[in-house]
This record gives structure tokens, C-alpha cells and sequence, in this order.
């Protein structure tokens, strides 16, 4: 019998395809105009979530996500998905795009408090700011377990048995719950949203609240100083022979 209830965090972030363009003032990318998605680890951590509501071990899925109004889509794709219902804690236009993981962290906080979710479920990273953070920060605050960059998830009488990805290959963890994890790309393969789960996601229920209800406050502790675009490659040179290719890197001196 299905008991478990899961908060899933989704994130509105520029399309992975999108070629990004620094802003002239050089404190940003240019998002105005641009294609946005999903945050694809967010996808996993949603597919997850719904997986395990397949297997009946959970019985509720709440989705939520930090931005400005236009996250509503963000949130409409994940219930589409197949959560329940969906939370948008609204930033106001100007200042979500410098929102950081410690708020997004504290926001996440209060969120548990209000929901009492047994599992909370986000995406390892988010492919815009590379930060990686949210999930130990989030954990930090609740003094919950954590599984992070989670490839696989088993529930076995009242704990998460989760494969981890690092930097020497795997690593197996058990923890108890509640607990939270953050999902790698390797965890699962999202599925996409059919036209009837879509239209029957418009009629699902999207609360809506603010940083200030939840006594959250948002305020950047870091102040970007600069964006630049990485250094344009050059091009190789192509050599005859390795005694040429030793001269060459002795020139430029590499040895």
C-alpha cells in the first residue's frame, strides 16, 4: 500500500541546445527571446518520483519550483509527467535569475515543513549555473540523509538503498527516511508527456506563494563581478613526424 509522499524540485532553465550569449553588460547571459526547458536532471528527478508511484510505494507527488510566472510551464510539463500537484514560489521578474542554491535551499526548507514529504527528489545540478549544491545545502538544514548523483533508487522496508556515481565508479549507500536525494542523468530515461496527460494537467492545482510568505529571505549572499565567453580554441597543427611533434611542444614549452 502506497505511503510515501515525495516534494520533486523542477527548475526553468535556457534549452540545453541553445547556444548562450553573454549580455553586453557582461553580468549575464541573454535569456530575453530564448528557447527555455526543463532542467534535463530535473526530468529525471520527476521520473523518478513517478516510477515509484507506478510501484505503489509512494502516494503523492508535489512538484515545485522557484522563478518567475513563466515557471507555471515548467510546473504544467512535470505534472504532465505525472505528479500530483505543483507549488510556485514566485520571484519577481529582475531577481530570479540571481537566485542562489542557499535560498533555493531555505525555500525548499520551508516547503518540507508545509508538505511533510517523506522523500524529496531534485536534480543533481541545474545546466545553467552548474552549481550542484541544493541537495547537501537542503539536507544540511533538515538534518536528513542524503543520496547524491543518484544512478539508482530501491525502497526496502523503510530505507533507500541508492548507487551513487563518483569519481572512482560506484558507490552503494542506504539511508532512512525521510531523506533526500538529487538525481543523475543516469538514474532513468524521462518520459515524454503524452497530449491527453497534458490536457489533463491544466486542470491540476498550482498553488502559488512568495519567498516573503514562507519567511524566506532571497537576497544574493555571492555578487557576480563578471561573464565571460570561454577562449576560442585554436586551431592544432599538423606534424610530419614525432620528432617534429617534440620540437613543437618544446617550443611552445609544454616539456
Amino acid at each position: 500500500m502506497a505511503s510515501l509522499r515525495v516534494l520533486v524540485g523542477c527548475k526553468r532553465v535556457i534549452d540545453y541546445a541553445v547556444k548562450i550569449r553573454v549580455r553586453p553588460d557582461a553580468l549575464g547571459v541573454v535569456t530575453d527571446g530564448v528557447k527555455h526547458s526543463m532542467n534535463p536532471f530535473d526530468e529525471n528527478a520527476i521520473e523518478e518520483a513517478v516510477r515509484m508511484k507506478q510501484k505503489k510505494i509512494v502516494k503523492e507527488i508535489v512538484v515545485a519550483s522557484c522563478g518567475g510566472t513563466q515557471s507555471q510551464e515548467t510546473i504544467r510539463t512535470a505534472l504532465a509527467m505525472g505528479a500530483d500537484r505543483g507549488i510556485h514560489v514566485e520571484i519577481p521578474k529582475g531577481t530570479d535569475e540571481s537566485l542562489q542554491p542557499l535560498a533555493v535551499a531555505k525555500i525548499f526548507a520551508k516547503l518540507v515543513e508545509k508538505e511533510n514529504p517523506d522523500i524529496v527528489i531534485l536534480g543533481k545540478q541545474a545546466i545553467d549555473d552548474d552549481s550542484n549544491q541544493t541537495t547537501q545545502l537542503l539536507a544540511g538544514i533538515l538534518e536528513w540523509p542524503q543520496g547524491t548523483m543518484a544512478s539508482v533508487v530501491e525502497h526496502s522496508e523503510g530505507k533507500l538503498k541508492i548507487t551513487r556515481e563518483v569519481d572512482g565508479g560506484l558507490e552503494d549507500i542506504s539511508v532512512g527516511l525521510p531523506a533526500v536525494i538529487s538525481a543523475d542523468l543516469r538514474l532513468n530515461e524521462p518520459r515524454y508527456a503524452t497530449l491527453p496527460n497534458i490536457m489533463k494537467a491544466k486542470k491540476k492545482k498550482i498553488e502559488k506563494m512568495s519567498p516573503e510568505d514562507l519567511g524566506v529571505d532571497v537576497t544574493p549572499r555571492l555578487k557576480v563581478l563578471k561573464v565571460v565567453d570561454p577562449p576560442v580554441r585554436e586551431a592544432g597543427d599538423k606534424v610530419p613526424d614525432v620528432s617534429t611533434l617534440m620540437d613543437k611542444l618544446k617550443e611552445k614549452g609544454h616539456i
